[in-house]
């Protein structure tokens, strides 16, 4: 397997097999946390994202900035402990990992078509119920839906990773 994997996938092979940051998830506990803190470091973001953009919002940018770097730290620790499960290409995995990726990426696809339809039979009640949904009020719920879409696979993974073996 490895004759085929290029200098970039070794290169993230090493970069995704770091251990600075395992004490953020070492075990199942610490890596629930670290992925309940980070989807709250994503709601904020986009909320400050979105009042910089409809309501040009100074603070929510200055907002944006300060959260921009515990975001990326807890989305690299995240993918540490999955040890790059889904940032690694397919021939980086063996064939175990392969499946767990496979399972998480289903796991995912299941919880977001879920929350879609919940979105879908929330917006079709309001709109039964006699309500007008606006224009940017509709680009907030796409907007939160496709952050969720694009981000629950990595959430999964996180919440599924296994805790590493002691060492002897």
């Amino acid at each position: 397997m490895n004759a085929q994997l290029t200098r970039y996938d070794r290169w993230m092979q090493q970069t995704m097999n770091r251990r600075e940051a395992a004490p953020l998830y070492a075990t199942a506990g610490r890596r629930r946390v670290l992925v309940a803190v980070h989807i709250a470091l994503t709601a904020v973001f986009v909320a400050a994202f979105l009042a910089s953009v409809l309501d040009d919002s100074v603070v929510a940018v200055c907002l944006l900035l300060a959260l921009l770097l515990p975001w990326c730290v807890a989305t690299g620790a995240i993918n540490a402990s999955t040890r790059g499960l889904l940032e690694l290409r397919r021939r980086a995995l063996d064939e175990r990992q392969r499946a767990e990726r496979s399972e998480v990426l289903a796991r995912a696809h299941r919880i977001t078509t879920a929350l879609l339809f919940l979105a879908a039979v929330a917006v079709g009640g309001y709109g039964m119920a006699g309500g007008a949904l606006g224009g940017t009020t509709v680009f907030r719920v796409l907007l939160g839906v496709l952050v969720v879409h694009w981000l629950m696979p990595m959430w999964v993974a996180g919440l599924r990773a296994q805790d590493e073996p002691d060492d002897e």
